[in-house]
């Protein structure tokens, strides 16, 4: 399994050897630099965390955590390794894992592959319950008032809101895993990686980027 850690730069378009025009995003994928292992024998399952972007003014907490591997990395972010992993010599189990110190990058892909996203979702603040879950509007005329209100919210017993009943308030900025994304090209010598399918996030947004198991 291949994994990487990216940001969005944007979207564009690519033309196909067929002359199809295909929308695609761009990421910056990497290098990376692998700041942790986590292995059976030490942490009960096997984890990879990577390192990305550079931190100018890091915390002690953060800059001793990444002391072993000579880094200041901004975001660090953990890739959960399951089964039995192979390295490219052919070894497997937690000897297959990289080691504290290695760099990767978007070599470790190739196109076509299918891969899955991980990021988080454009916040659009307060939002009612029409854009947020879908509800269905009122009558607009013949007197109503009820044209965006979102009607009961329970009966007189339990006197009380029930938890998770579908109401206003905060809409989006929550992690969204997208599993449906190709890798359109790869450029090794900028670390970009072209991908087809959605990418959740906004522009310069971190994302997860992993090959699909």
């Amino acid at each position: 399994m291949a994994y990487i850690l990216a940001t969005k730069l944007g979207m564009t378009r690519v033309f196909t050897d067929d002359g199809r025009s295909v929308g695609v995003t761009v990421l910056e994928a990497g290098p990376c630099t692998v700041t942790h292992v986590k292995t059976d024998e030490s942490d009960g399952y096997q984890a990879v965390q990577l390192g990305f972007g550079h931190e100018k003014h890091p915390t002690k907490p953060v800059a001793g955590h990444q002391a072993k591997a000579k880094t200041t990395h901004k975001w660090l972010r953990e890739f959960r390794v399951a089964g039995n992993p192979t390295s490219p010599d052919g070894s497997t189990g937690a000897s297959a894992l990289p080691a504290v110190g290695d760099v990767l990058n978007v070599g470790t892909f190739e196109a076509g592959q299918a891969i899955k996203i991980v990021g988080v979702s454009k916040g659009k603040g307060f939002a009612g319950t029409i854009k947020r879950h879908n509800f269905k509007k009122g009558p607009g005329s013949h007197g109503s008032d009820q044209h965006r209100q979102p009607g009961s919210i329970g009966s007189g017993y339990p006197q009380r809101v029930f938890a998770g009943l579908r109401m206003a308030g905060h809409m989006g900025h929550e992690r969204v895993s997208v599993a449906g994304a190709t890798i359109q090209a790869i450029h090794p010598e900028t670390n970009l990686l072209v991908v087809t399918g959605p990418v959740p996030g906004p522009t310069k947004g971190l994302v997860l980027v992993q090959t699909a198991e």
